[in-house]
């Protein structure tokens, strides 16, 4: 197979080049003081590095449904367990969720996770749980353990820091037999997954300690309705116990919101020192209507499509910002679909809107702004399924970030496996107007280049005449949205992928395209050829049902 060339290093440069038409001042940065910049250097196809012998080098390579957290001087990421060519299970401490760390969010070292094996727990839940439903117990030893999505975050336990992580172990065996899936259909569901949770004061030495059991997957069609008549896509089980998040609201109250395609997201407290259910214990995971297990095992707060089992929505992610609780989620299939949309709520509990004022909460269809999609700049191959986000701020200010997986398109340089790239995308967060006339409805979206630390300055209308790329970031099912050039010209006008006037608010960086306003920032242009610094927008307009993405380039 021919490899993708390893982008050029780029050694130590003033972001004063006379030529760069971004408007960094050349001498000082310009903000009066001396300001130098390494572009990151490492490649975005790791396949030549991607053997475990090689795993101090990967960086940002394999990264697959990631979550941060701030801890002791340094952001901690874990992930799903995945690799290209699944090196990871080369490991011989800390094998499942897996991790890395950096103090800069460019730069990232390796750290093993937390476990080697599944806890002994979750195979005695589930036999239990097998036993109470009259079926036989399953050998440990026959069980298919799957190590998924994690969430991380550091909690203040009586006085004392520690790094808290929920972690999903799924259970890939049949109901009926117990044998695994890869054996012959048996003429059931697959078997559910379990959230547990461990904590640690020391995750740079892999030292965890398990708490168990915290919830699994339940269903509301009693317990014995697991069988799966051919042609039957209305799955057991209502919520599937996969993609937690976790956060503490302003009042000191801890929730879990967790959930993957099935009925939706389910939001569960959670005891503020012991991380477990508030309502512990829950009784058994399975009844005979929504009423009487929602109010054991959580309420749903979100559904894309309120009458499917598989409404395509996934791996929620909830911050809380002035007054509002934002739910990210997943669409589609991860491997090419995967995009990022977001909704609001003024309460914990929901109804969470999207910016057109659909209800996602009762599952009133798809759910705008685009937080990221399937995308390519020209030169580039692009990047896709770029999803299952984490959203986090930047220690000490009031900056947020977004984080995923960016995997590169099928068949890239004659790699018929390079969809199975997975860089991890660290990613600026601006928050956009819904429209001209409301500057204040504020919306996040994720920039169109990753994130390098570029030195800011000021930003004035004459950096941004000239040509750019502009991307149309609108929802096309397993496709990439490409770019078109657009210039703007210095009388106010522009042509290309959009006609009419532009205008430009210093103060803000709020760049207004016709009718449609773009937050302004400067990035790096990780697909040039040396990498470069240069100046990107992003933004939506409430009834646009897209988000525009650019960059300058010329």
């Amino acid at each position: 197979m021919r490899l993708l060339p390893l982008a050029a290093v780029l050694g130590l440069f003033s972001c004063t080049d006379p030529g760069d038409p971004t408007g960094i001042n050349t001498s000082t940065g310009g903000n009066g003081a001396d300001v130098t910049f390494a572009a990151p250097d490492y490649a975005d196809d790791y396949s030549s590095i991607s053997s475990w012998d090689n795993h101090n080098k990967w960086n940002l390579a394999n990264v697959h449904d990631p979550s941060i957290a701030f801890y002791d001087g340094y952001y901690y990421m874990y992930c799903t367990d995945a690799s290209y060519g699944n090196e990871h299970e080369k490991a011989v401490k800390g094998r499942h969720f897996q991790g890395k760390r950096s103090k800069d969010l460019v730069n990232w070292t390796y750290v093993a996770g937390p476990m080697n094996d599944a806890p002994s727990w979750v195979a005695d839940s589930l036999n239990s749980i097998r036993s109470r439903m009259g079926l036989a117990s399953i050998d440990s030893k026959r069980i298919s353990y799957g190590y998924w999505a994690p969430v991380v975050r550091t909690v203040n336990v009586e006085g004392k820091d520690v790094l808290r992580m929920y972690y999903c172990i799924v259970i890939d065996n049949y109901i009926r037999s117990g044998n695994p899936t890869s054996a012959s259909f048996d003429g059931s569901w697959s078997e559910r997954a379990f959230i547990g949770m461990c904590e640690s004061t020391d995750p740079a030495n892999s030292v965890w300690v398990d708490k168990g059991f915290v919830t699994c997957s339940s269903t509301d069609k009693g317990r014995d309705g697991w069988s799966r008549v051919a042609g039957n896509w209305d799955g057991y089980f209502y919520y599937n116990a996969i993609d937690p998040t976790y956060i503490v609201t302003p009042e000191g109250r801890h929730y879990l919101i967790h959930g993957s395609w099935h009925s939706g997201f389910a939001l569960l407290e959670v005891d503020a020192v012991s991380g477990k259910p508030v309502n512990a214990p829950m009784g058994n995971p399975w009844a005979d209507n929504v009423q009487d297990l929602t109010a054991r095992y959580g309420r749903r707060v979100g559904t894309r499509t309120s009458s499917s089992r598989w409404q395509g929505s996934e791996a929620p992610e909830v911050i809380y910002k002035d007054g509002y609780y934002y739910l990210f989620m997943a669409y589609d299939g991860l491997d090419v679909p995967y995009n990022t949309r977001v909704v609001r709520s003024d309460r914990i509990e929901g109804p969470y809107h999207d910016i057109t004022g659909r209800n996602f909460t009762n599952g009133g269809g798809d759910c705008f702004p685009i937080v990221t999609h399937p995308y390519k700049f020209n030169g580039s191959y692009g990047w896709v399924g770029i999803s299952h986000c984490a959203v986090f701020k930047k220690e000490g200010t009031d900056e947020w970030f977004y984080c995923s997986q960016g995997r590169l398109p099928v068949n890239v340089g004659g790699n018929p496996y390079s969809n199975a790239i997975m860089m991890g995308h660290v990613r600026r967060i601006v928050w956009c107007p819904a429209s001209a006339s409301e500057p204040d409805n504020l919306w996040p979206i994720a920039l169109p280049e990753r994130y390098a630390a570029v030195p800011d300055s000021k930003i004035t209308s004459g950096d941004l005449i000239g040509t750019w790329e502009h991307i149309n970031l609108s929802y096309n099912y397993g496709r990439q949205d490409t770019s078109q050039d657009l210039i703007l010209k210095p009388d106010g006008t522009m042509s290309g992928a959009l006609t009419g006037k532009w205008s430009f608010d210093e103060s803000s960086r709020r760049l207004t395209l016709g009718s449609v306003v773009v937050c302004v920032e400067r990035e790096l242009d990780w697909e040039a050829n040396p990498r470069k610094v240069t100046l990107v927008y992003a933004g939506t307009e409430k009834t646009l049902n897209a988000t525009w993405w650019g960059k300058k380039v010329n």
